[in-house]
């Protein structure tokens, strides 16, 4: 039985989403997928692309750069949504300059009331260098906590590194 909270860990091209995408296949459910990165070059748009080539029309698409609200609440009980991403999601609303703090608490709130069990991927920021701008810093300061809030929350933490899950917290299913 899939868990109702899993977040999921790994940096950039660590095979998190995909494993994450397995996880939730891996149940006879409805799934919902909400995409949460903007497209602003060419780069993101292949990325973007080999992202959609991997999913088949079992899943509902839902596109949400900042607004994840309306979903996870109306996700049903029947069903899994997968967020791919925080980082991305999270991106977005420091670019817009809105108040992290606000947005992420709202984030947090309506991940506790989802009917679904929810799965969220995240990049692991911290085992980098120290960024050399304010703005990489403040980015990397404020994802770690978000991961820390979501790793708390969430049933189920995994971190994966080079396609290889890492349970971190519970138990794979």
């Amino acid at each position: 039985m899939l868990p109702n909270s899993t977040f999921v860990l790994g940096g950039a091209a660590s095979g998190k989403s995909f494993w994450a995408e397995e996880l939730v296949k891996s149940y006879d459910t409805s799934m919902t997928y909400i995409a949460t990165g903007q497209v602003f070059d060419s780069e993101v748009a292949a990325k973007v692309e080999i992202h959609k080539n991997r999913r088949d029309d079992r899943w509902k698409i839902v596109e949400e750069p900042f607004d994840l609200t309306a979903p996870l609440d109306a996700a049903r009980p029947d069903q899994v949504i997968l967020i791919d991403c925080a980082t991305m999601w999270l991106t977005n609303h420091l670019m817009a300059q809105h108040d992290i703090d606000q947005v992420q608490a709202t984030l947090l709130s309506a991940l506790r009331r989802c009917a679904a069990p929810w799965v969220i991927v995240s990049n692991e920021v911290g085992h980098g260098i120290v960024p050399d701008n304010a703005l990489a810093r403040q980015f990397r300061e404020a994802q770690g906590r978000l991961n820390i809030a979501l790793a708390a929350q969430a049933e189920l933490a995994v971190q994966v590194v080079a396609g290889l899950p890492l349970v971190l917290k519970g138990a794979l299913p």
